[in-house]
This record gives C-alpha cells, structure tokens and sequence, in this order.
C-alpha cells in the first residue's frame, strides 16, 4: 500500500518556514529603513567645547551663591504666562533670559525673554502645551552673564519650582 505524496506546495511546513522566513525580512527591512530616516541627533553637538566650558557654568553658579540668589519659577498650565520671582541680592536686572531645555533633544530647547515688572518679579510668556520634564536656566540677559541659577521641571504644574544655584528643589523644599 503506498500513500500517495503530495507536492510540497501544497503541505503546511514548508509554507510555515517560508512565512517566518519572510515576515523577517519584512520587519528588518522596515527597522533598516527607520533606522536611516531618523537622525540620532546629538543633545550637544559641540560636546567637548561645552565640556571644556562647564568649569565656566560652576563659576557662575558659585557667584550666585555668594550673592545669595534663589528664584521661584511658576509657569501657569492654561495661559502658559512665566512667573518669576527673584529672591536675594541688592539690585534685579532690567531682563533675564530663562531656558527650558529638553533633556534629549536640542530642537526642543525654548528660550524666553523675562521683563522686571517690580520689586524681583519678572513676566513673559512660555510656548503653549508644556510637557514633559525639563532642565531649567536663568540667567541676567547680558553678553557675559555674572551668574547663574538652575533646576528642573515636569509641566504642566501647579506648583513653583525652586531654582537655586546647585540643584534643583521644589519650593516647599528649603
């Protein structure tokens, strides 16, 4: 008794074989090709000049601390309007230049102009729909900036975030 053979295109694990066979070509060609389109990007394309400069950056925290300088940032979720208020020091620059920066990509880094309004309080205006978290700078808008205050965000918030010359702390923190 023979059993009559069927041609193999017709049987299940050949089709099985070269199905998967297949699908990972497929879903390697498609990974190569995103893998060429989207661009790595550097966070810091000029890494070493800005390595060399961080000696610089503490500089200017220092002299914020001996100034005894400190700030409460709170950017309001809805009108997205900037509040800063300065604490410390004798005299407040007319402008300050705020930075938001983007921890992983430099194309989303905002910079924004704040103006004194009175008594350490500075206004201006943050891009609409903040999210994510963020790095913070603030700065005295100068060529040559004599110091320097920091912290990090996550928005949209309610709360002040504390900016101080070392790290950040949120403002009930002291």
């Amino acid at each position: 008794m023979s059993h009559p053979v069927t041609p193999w295109y017709k049987q299940f694990w050949p089709w099985l074989l070269l199905g998967l066979l297949f699908t990972s070509i497929g879903a390697s060609s498609t990974l190569a090709v995103m893998a060429v389109r989207s661009a790595d990007g550097m966070v810091q394309e000029d890494y070493y000049e800005h390595g060399r400069a961080i000696n610089m950056v503490l500089a200017k925290q220092e002299r914020a601390a001996e100034l005894g300088l400190s700030a409460s940032l709170r950017i309001d979720p809805l009108t997205s309007d900037v509040v800063v208020d300065m604490e410390g020091g004798d005299t407040f620059p007319e402008k300050l230049d705020f930075e938001l920066i983007f921890p992983t990509r430099d194309d989303r880094d905002v910079e924004i102009t704040l103006e004194h309004v009175r008594d350490g309080r500075y206004l201006g205006q943050a891009p609409d729909n903040l999210r994510h978290r963020w790095y913070l700078q603030l700065e005295p808008r100068d060529d040559d900036p004599e110091w320097r205050l920091v912290g990090e965000g996550r928005f949209p918030d309610e709360e002040a975030i504390r900016l101080t010359p070392g790290r950040a702390a949120p403002a009930g923190d002291s």
